[in-house]
């Protein structure tokens, strides 16, 4: 594989012209020849705009196909892009827009409504990603540009647009490709800067994952947020060199919509968040299994292993039964879920990233996956425990290798306290087996301690308490140094059963009752404190601690 990201692009549009490269669901499709030549009007605005190499283009919108175009747009023209999460709060955009210094904003219209230009007095033009319309301009080159841009295309390309045309950027491997704002879990958002080498590192890891199993022309379903590094790098620059086509659910999908989506698309792949995958295995698979009649069953050799492989497949089916497998990331998996994924023969792998590696530490194909691992360190990275026995005592997790940020943006102090001695500090806990298998244990920042001095890893605790009756999320926290466990409880259940608040209660208090004896005296939970609404989260779905600690 090529060193270079852009000639990646170019090849592969190239080599793929006539193929579907990217489809908003339901409604258009770009070929590989309509991205290039979107991509060539894109690069006669930058350049009529005094665009120059290394300039910031932000993007904030929701998956659609256009936003994928842009961002080809800005990378290849040697612009580095700033991919911002679409749902995050107006003040969190204004203050990235600004904080990264970008010139132009590609926006979405539904993000738009939210957001203020006087808020990002920087910014020389504001252009809808829906059509390319202009929305605001102080470059009047910029604003020439837009309203003259068939004409000035067809000045530039007069006789035709073709493949001969393709003639982008010269990227190098340490050159600065993508400020990527981190979803703020433990903290405020960060820019990381992403070098070309990090994205061709994961594009090279995920080609290993699933490469040999793929083939140009194969469909995928977009499903993470393209401004978050893991949908980028394994929905999106991957399938593109690669020549799969993507598709794009235009607005927030329905259970109903997403299920008919997987069984039209039948995706040769699946890259998820655990709560996709726990949800549907929770509500199709769990509440059927519970029966004692099926549970003696399943511990019958051969009409166990049946029911199981039913099971499997029935799973398969939900997710469009075309796939090699389903990569978990972005969060742990419940270890129940896991447990019953692995018994019955699912094809799945969880793995371990970081925005700041753009994000792949760890994978492993479904076949050698190590259930409560999280697979084995990536080729062109290399893992290390600072721990003075990293097989059962859980240090801090440090990485090397082709996938690291440079840095943090404008914040040499984050930087110098994350990349230290050429390791990059990922504040995560854990262990290492001695074939190479990794084990999370947690956060550093939400690692607690007992009254004794014993490590308390609250994750480890919420995992088994979100496999408890009415549970349908949970954090631990320490207050006084007693352990609580907060509990927003599942709103369907309650409905279904007609549960009033005084049976909630007994519930929970029986549900303390049973946690306490599946976990450690120091580690005992005093009281369940219910939540009347959802934990506030990031983009991917992780619950942001730091606002209930």
């Amino acid at each position: 594989m090529t060193n270079s990201l852009n000639k990646l692009i170019e090849d592969s549009l190239r080599k793929h012209w006539s193929l579907s490269s990217m489809s908003d669901y339901g409604q258009h499709t770009f070929q590989y020849s309509d991205v290039a030549e979107e991509i060539a009007k894109l690069h006669i605005v930058f350049a009529e705009s005094g665009i120059e190499k290394g300039d910031k283009v932000a993007i904030c919108s929701r998956n659609m196909s256009r936003w994928g175009i842009a961002f080809l747009a800005a990378i290849t023209y040697g612009a580095v892009a700033v991919p911002i999460l679409h749902e995050f709060h107006p003040e969190q955009v204004h203050h990235i827009v600004n904080h990264s210094e970008s010139r132009i904003l590609f926006v979405g219209d539904l993000v738009w409504k939210k957001l203020s230009a006087e808020e990002m007095p920087n910014l020389e033009g504001i252009i809808q990603i829906n059509d390319w319309a202009l929305l605001d301009a102080k470059n009047q080159k910029l604003k020439h540009a837009i309203e003259n841009l068939n004409k000035c295309f067809g000045e530039k390309y007069p006789s035709s647009f073709g493949k001969k045309d393709l003639c982008y950027h010269e990227d190098q491997a340490e050159e600065l490709a993508i400020i990527n704002y981190t979803s703020g879990t433990t903290s405020n958002s960060k820019g990381v800067m992403i070098p070309y080498r990090a994205i061709i590192g994961n594009i090279a890891c995920a080609n290993e994952l699933i490469g040999n199993n793929a083939k140009p022309g194969d469909t995928l379903l977009s499903m993470l947020p393209l401004a978050h590094t893991l949908g980028m790098s394994f929905e999106f620059l991957f399938e593109f060199v690669f020549g799969i086509h993507v598709y794009f659910l235009p607005k927030m999908p329905t259970p109903s919509i997403l299920l008919k989506a997987l069984a039209d698309i039948r995706p040769i792949a699946l890259v998820c968040v655990p709560m996709i995958l726990e949800k549907v295995v929770r509500k199709a698979v769990m509440q059927k299994i519970s029966d004692p009649k099926i549970k003696i069953l399943l511990k019958t050799p051969i009409i166990g292993k049946k029911i199981k492989q039913k099971i499997c497949q029935g799973i398969r089916n939900a997710f469009g039964g075309n796939f090699y497998e389903v990569v978990v990331g972005g969060a742990a998996l419940n270890q129940e879920v896991e447990s019953l994924l692995h018994d019955i023969g699912f094809n799945f792998t969880v793995g371990y990233g970081a925005t700041e590696c753009a994000p792949l530490i760890s994978v492993e194909d479904w076949k050698s996956f190590v259930p409560g691992s999280c697979g084995k360190v990536v080729n062109r990275m290399e893992v290390k425990i600072d721990s003075r026995n990293p097989y059962d005592i859980p240090g801090e997790i440090l990485v090397r290798g082709q996938n690291v940020m440079l840095g943090y943006y404008k914040n040499p102090e984050a930087t110098a306290e994350t990349l230290r001695n050429g390791w990059y500090h990922t504040g995560d806990l854990g262990v290492i087996d001695r074939y190479g298998n990794l084990f999370i244990k947690g956060r550093i920042k939400n690692m607690l301690l007992s009254a004794n001095g014993q490590n308390i890893y609250p994750e480890e605790i919420e995992d088994k308490l979100n496999n408890l009756p009415y549970v349908q999320e949970c954090i631990v926290v320490q207050r006084d140094a007693k352990l609580y466990g907060l509990v927003y409880p599942d709103p369907d259940l309650i409905k279904k059963n007609n549960t009033s608040p005084q049976e909630l209660k007994k519930i929970m208090e029986e549900n303390r009752k049973i946690l306490n004896t599946q976990i450690p005296a120091y580690e005992q939970v005093v009281g369940i404190i219910l939540q009347e609404e959802e934990f506030e989260k990031t983009p991917k779905r992780s619950i942001k601690r730091f606002l209930y600690s």
